[in-house]
Formats: C-alpha cells, structure tokens, sequence
C-alpha cells in the first residue's frame, strides 16, 4: 500500500533512539500516523513541528499496518506559532480537536480549516471565530450537528438567537424570551452576521463546548483539554 499527500503536523511521539511516530492531519486520508526513520534528527526535526505542512508519502505492506512516512517540507509555521502564547495555545488546541476525528477517515474540508487557522495564528481575533467553527464542523462530521436554520419552535427563519442545549436546534428571540436563562446564546457569526466581537466569540465557544462535552468529551470519558481554556482566556 502506498500513497501521497498533505499533511498538517498534529504532533509526534519518539520512537527508538532517532525515529518518531507522526500523527497528521491530511487532506485525502483524515488523520493518520505513521514511522519517520531519523526524524529526531536535526534536519527533520524542525520539519516536524505541529502547525506545518508537509509533504508524505506513506507505504506498508498492509493497509492496517503503522506503515513508514517520508517527509519534505512545505509550509513552515511551527517557529512563528512558537513565538507567542495564542499561537501556542491554538495550535495545541486545533491537534486536540482534530484527534477527535477516527484515524484514516478522509474529511478534506477539515484539513483546509486546520490550514486556514494554522495561517491565522497567533492572530487570536481572526482565528478565534475559524476555531469555533472548526468545532461546529467535527460535531457535525460526528454526528451531532446543529440545526441553526429554524426555531425550533415556531419554524420562523430570522432573529434566531438562541439554541436549545437539549435539542441542538435554534431558538428566536420571541419563542425564547421565556425560557431565555436556560438557552445558549447564538452569535451572529455562526449565521452569517457580520463581525465577531469578544463577547459573540466566547459566546460561540460556549455553545460548541456544551455539546462537545456532552456528545463527545464525556461519552469517551476524556476531559476537555487545556489548551481551550488558555486559548479561551487570550481572547480580548
């Protein structure tokens, strides 16, 4: 088995004296690991840093097996992500969102978010609103997408302002204003408003944080990593 393609470094582990393990995130074949012989080595190492985009090309004898990578580098990130904490944060968060994705799935609409954000940082108003989008996109790549097109309760298309943490479905401004203190808020920018200011982005990461820890951090008996909360906190 062999092929090639892109990848976006998520991280890697050592393995033996001078090889590490490879996790990518790449465009045709989802998230997938893989043996860099030599890649502790100094010429691979900078290569090999989370945020770049690199080059593979993967083979094994079976399509189950770990299989080999060889590496060229494409885009060069990691050093400018690593010059700031909001790049740091953000970088580690996007590789703990992207894991939640089964290995050797191919979602190519996902590598080209983790791209584009992987390009924003460490602007944290430009990434922030892509990052929670990203976590809108892989609860609907797991099942558990919103419906944020119609009120819930009356059917009504416009001034959608809420959504209801039990159903995942959008609530209107008149249908809600009753029950107002138990719904999440809906930010404008999630439906195509315009700008996203401080409060709509934590606003957003609130209402993609209840249903990923219900539907999926909870359900895997994982907690919710670090890095949204010190990502969350650099938001201002």
């Amino acid at each position: 088995m062999q092929w090639t393609d892109d990848g976006v470094v998520l991280g890697t582990r050592a393995h033996g004296e001078s090889s590490v393990i490879l996790e990518l995130f790449t465009r045709r074949h989802g998230r997938h690991l893989g043996l860099v012989r030599g890649g502790r080595s100094r010429r691979q190492q900078p290569v090999l840093q989370p945020g770049n985009t690199v080059h593979a090309s993967w083979n094994a004898r079976l399509d189950e097996h770990l299989g080999a990578y060889v590496i060229e580098a494409g885009t060069s990130r990691a050093a400018r992500l690593m010059e700031a904490r909001a790049g740091v944060a953000g970088i580690t968060l996007i590789a703990a969102i992207a894991r939640l994705m089964p290995e050797r799935e191919p979602h190519e609409g996902l590598f080209e978010a983790l791209e584009l954000i992987a390009d924003a940082l460490p602007e944290v108003a430009v990434a922030a609103p892509l990052i929670v989008r990203l976590e809108l996109e892989v609860l609907q790549d797991l099942g558990f997408g919103l419906d944020l097109e119609a009120c819930v309760a009356t059917g009504a298309t416009e001034d959608l302002i809420y959504v209801s943490p039990k159903s995942s479905r959008a609530v209107s401004r008149q249908a809600g204003e009753p029950w107002k203190d138990r719904l999440l808020p809906l930010p404008a920018f999630l439906r195509g408003g315009s700008g996203a200011d401080v409060a709509a982005i934590r606003d957003g990461f609130r209402l993609t944080g209840h249903f990923l820890s219900r539907h999926v951090y909870e359900a895997r008996g994982l907690a919710m990593p670090d890095a949204r909360e010190a990502f969350i906190r650099l938001i201002a």
